[in-house]
C-alpha cells in the first residue's frame, strides 16, 4: 500500500468521485475529501461508480478546508495541486512517497487561497484552446506518474 493521498477539494460529481474511489481501492491510495462536497457523499450514484470498492478505501472526509489543513500540517505532508494555472508538467515533478496529490471542484478548480497554500503546482499539457481533462481521468495520469517514481510503494 502506498502513502500517497488524493485529496479532493468539494468535488461536483459524485461519478467522477466514485471512480476515484475505486482506483484508489486498487492502487492502495488513500483518499481525503474536503468538504462541503456537491452531493450528497452517500448518494447512490457514487456507491454506483465505486461498486464494492468501497468498503475497501481508506477514505478521510474532513469538514472544511480548514480541518483539512490542520490535519496535513500537523502530519507533515507536501501538497501538490493539480492546476491548469500550474508552469511545470506533472511528468517533470519531483513527486515523494508521501504527497498529498490535490484535486480541485470539476466547475472551479480551487480558490485562489488553496492555490497558493499548495507546495508544488502541476500541469497535464493539452491541446491549445481546451479548457480541462476530467478531474477522474487527471487523477489517474498524476498518480500513476506520482507512483512509478515512487517505487509503487
Amino acid at each position: 500500500m502506498s502513502d500517497l493521498h488524493i485529496a479532493l477539494y468539494q468535488p461536483d460529481i459524485a461519478g467522477n468521485t466514485g471512480t476515484i474511489l475505486r482506483f484508489a481501492a486498487c492502487l492502495g491510495l488513500a483518499v481525503d475529501i474536503i468538504e462541503p462536497a456537491g452531493f450528497d457523499i452517500s448518494d447512490r450514484s457514487l456507491k454506483r461508480a465505486g461498486l464494492d470498492y468501497l468498503a475497501t478505501v481508506k477514505l478521510t472526509r474532513h469538514v472544511n478546508w480548514e480541518r483539512f489543513e490542520e490535519w496535513r500540517s500537523a502530519s507533515g505532508r507536501r501538497l501538490v495541486l493539480a492546476s491548469t494555472k500550474a508552469a511545470e508538467r506533472y511528468t517533470d515533478f519531483a513527486y515523494r512517497p508521501n504527497d498529498i496529490l490535490l484535486f480541485g471542484r470539476e466547475s472551479a478548480g480551487v480558490p485562489d487561497r488553496v492555490h497558493d497554500t499548495a507546495d508544488g503546482r502541476v500541469l497535464i499539457p493539452m491541446v491549445e484552446g481546451q479548457r480541462s481533462i476530467n478531474v477522474a481521468l487527471s487523477a489517474a495520469m498524476i498518480c500513476g506518474e506520482a507512483l512509478r517514481q515512487t517505487g509503487f510503494a
